[in-house]
């Protein structure tokens, strides 16, 4: 056998006993104790971390420890039984969706912990929901089985009602056996005639459908006294799948990033194809040229490659997580090579877009300048959070989840960065759109030599579809490269509209307009568009559309009435209820500027007993001066 076969066989079997897994679950449900039973039950750590302790291995940052919540997504390692397994614990509270959503790009699989009192929560649904659309394989860990009112069957049968009806408890032999006679035709038929089906072939089959994220082993425990962690670890080494192989070109993502004193700025990086070693140049996104709309790339090399332990391991395989310093400020979510070979990108903002803007100001004004280069920073990590920064006001903002993702940023601005800083209070953001069919029009011809003419067709466009683009002008009266540099000019022409918001919901069409064979310089249709635009949304009027959510209320019987009475006072809207046993479930659509504090409301006036998921709906007209900015 020749060094190259051996070489590629090894990898083969690297692959095969690798694991890439993230772990999710609702606020509290014990997903990080879970985490840290899972090392201590595999001889990674001797001594238990507790998150109430603020001594928990995967919460790395001290705003973790001293608040005992994860803000940030960590990836670890661990070895069980031959297979070596990288886990990556995310956050549970919704104002972090964005590390939950960027977690999705590096895994293979999931644990999705589900606290065995309370049940299935609605930031269960939605984490459910976004493993089946993106084909995230998953095993349930029921947890809290210890605690008084832990029910286990009430609980699957809320999993079967809400997420499947393709789950079962592993222990259950015959409810393994209805989910795969339900999948697999063959053996349905052999049931109903009255066949025996050996254990081990239903157990085979229901773990080949598991990998496949067609079916979904049910198991329950308590990570708090270390029960069930050793079938956990089972299941995740038996019923989710492996990484790919075959995958030869260069091919991953940024999924992460963190800072190291000496090295500067890592990279966390799942490879799904290819290989990375130090000292290899990687092409990357250089500047953006106005003039022809291409961006540059540029060269840089790979520093140094670290393992998620913090050791130097010089090359990371296909498959394989570590850390990859020298290679600039590139943001999470970047793609390495060839993007055809992930198996998903999912899409920001997925789980839950930022809808809050707030702006921030150091104590001391000679610190804006640093408060400025911490932000960017802090975006590059969390691309949602959009920092802006107006030299003409001297204003820096933020765009948010909620008020405990700014009481964090507040803390890291300090602890991080040295800088005290204080903030507005949380604003709507807004969009706008024109109110109807119009013509936008600029003609950039003075002081020579300069030469743009354009005329936009501006028609509203319907709820939801953003903004659409094309031209019928020929080549022959704006060239097009000058017609592509139009294209790159747009989205920050639609920035900010008459009404000073983001413009959506148009369907914009180039009919006219020329250039000059002596008189145009390269960046005058830059100039010009934006004038366009503006020109177009004057003769358009503006209308003002706000965000409306909508919101599903998991309600005892006794609330019902007081709750459908606040959501008429917020301006909102009834669409939807059902029965579902022990609750009314109640949907309703609200607008955010109205409900952005009855969370608080309802956990008081129920008690404790409702419970609420949020998700954007879409954005509806409302009086303009709501939108005042």
């Amino acid at each position: 056998m020749d060094g190259t076969s051996e070489e590629n066989d090894m990898r083969e079997e690297r692959l095969e006993n690798l694991r890439n897994i993230g772990i999710f679950a609702h606020v509290d449900a014990g997903k990080t104790t879970l985490s840290e039973q899972m090392l201590l039950k595999a001889g990674k750590i001797r001594i238990l971390g507790s998150v109430d302790r603020g001594t928990a291995h995967t919460d790395t940052l001290d705003v973790e420890r001293r608040r005992g919540i994860s803000v940030k997504a960590s990836c670890v390692h661990l070895d069980w039984k031959g297979y070596r397994i990288h886990l990556i614990d995310t956050p549970g509270h919704t104002d972090f969706s964005a590390e939950m959503e960027e977690s999705m790009w590096a895994l293979d699989g999931a644990v999705l912990v589900i606290c065995g009192v309370e049940g299935v929560q609605p930031q269960t649904e939605l984490l459910f929901e976004a493993f089946r659309a993106n084909g995230i394989p998953a095993v349930l860990f029921l947890n809290k089985m210890d605690r008084p009112g832990a029910d286990a069957c009430q609980v699957l049968d809320q999993i079967h009602r809400r997420l499947s009806s393709h789950a079962a408890l592993a222990k259950d032999t015959e409810g393994l056996l209805d989910v795969v006679a339900d999948l697999d035709d063959g053996i349905m038929a052999r049931y109903l005639e009255g066949e025996e089906i050996a254990e081990k072939e239903i157990r085979d089959t229901f773990r080949i459908f598991a990998q496949a994220g067609k079916c979904y082993p049910v198991l329950t425990g308590s990570a708090l006294q270390g029960e069930g962690i050793e079938e956990v670890l089972d299941a995740v080494v038996q019923c989710l799948p492996g990484p790919e192989s075959g995958r030869q070109h260069l091919s991953g993502v940024v999924f992460a990033s963190s800072r190291d004193r000496v090295l500067g700025r890592g990279l966390w990086v799942r490879l799904y194809g290819g290989e990375l070693t130090a000292r290899q140049g990687v092409e990357i996104p250089g500047r953006l040229d106005p003039a022809t709309g291409v961006q540059s790339v540029v060269m840089q090399k790979i520093s140094q490659i670290r393992g998620l332990d913090g050791e130097d391991i010089g090359k990371l395989y296909a498959g394989e997580i570590g850390i990859v310093y020298g290679l600039g400020h590139l943001k999470v979510g970047h793609v390495f090579g060839n993007v055809e070979e992930l198996p998903r990108r999912v899409r920001p903002g997925s789980f839950r877009t930022p809808l809050l803007r707030v702006k921030v100001e150091p104590d001391r004004p000679e610190d804006m300048e640093k408060l400025r280069q911490a932000a960017e920073e802090l975006s590059e990590e969390d691309p949602l959070l959009q920092a802006s920064y107006s030299r003409t006001l001297g204003e820096l903002s933020f765009h948010v989840m909620g008020v405990i993702q700014q009481e964090i940023l507040e803390e890291m601005l300090r602890t991080r960065y040295d800088l005290n800083v204080h903030f507005s209070k949380p604003s709507v953001m807004y969009r706008e759109t024109i109110a109807h069919e119009t013509v936008g029009f600029a003609a950039y011809t003075m002081p020579k030599p300069c030469w743009a003419v354009m005329k936009f067709h501006m028609v509203p466009g319907r709820r939801g579809s953003g903004v659409r683009f094309e031209s019928v002008v020929p080549v022959r009266q704006i060239a097009e490269g000058y017609q592509h540099q139009i294209q790159q000019a747009l989205p920050l022409a639609l920035q900010q509209g008459r009404l000073g918001w983001p413009v959506t919901d148009l369907e914009l069409t180039l009919v006219d307009g020329n250039h000059h064979q002596f008189h145009t310089h390269p960046l005058d249709f830059i100039v010009a568009t934006p004038w366009a635009i503006q020109d177009g949304l004057q003769r358009g009027g503006s209308v003002l559309l706000e965000p409306i959510l909508e919101i599903r209320f998991f309600l005892p019987q006794d609330c019902v009435g007081r709750v459908m009475s606040d959501v008429a006072v917020m301006r909102g809207r009834v669409t939807d209820t059902q029965s579902d046993r022990e609750r009314v479930i109640l949907t309703a659509l609200v607008p955010l500027k109205d409900s952005m504090d009855y969370a608080v409301t309802l956990a008081a006036l129920s008690g404790g007993r409702a419970s609420m998921s949020v998700k954007l709906n879409g954005y509806e007209p409302c009086p303009l001066e709501l939108g005042a900015v």
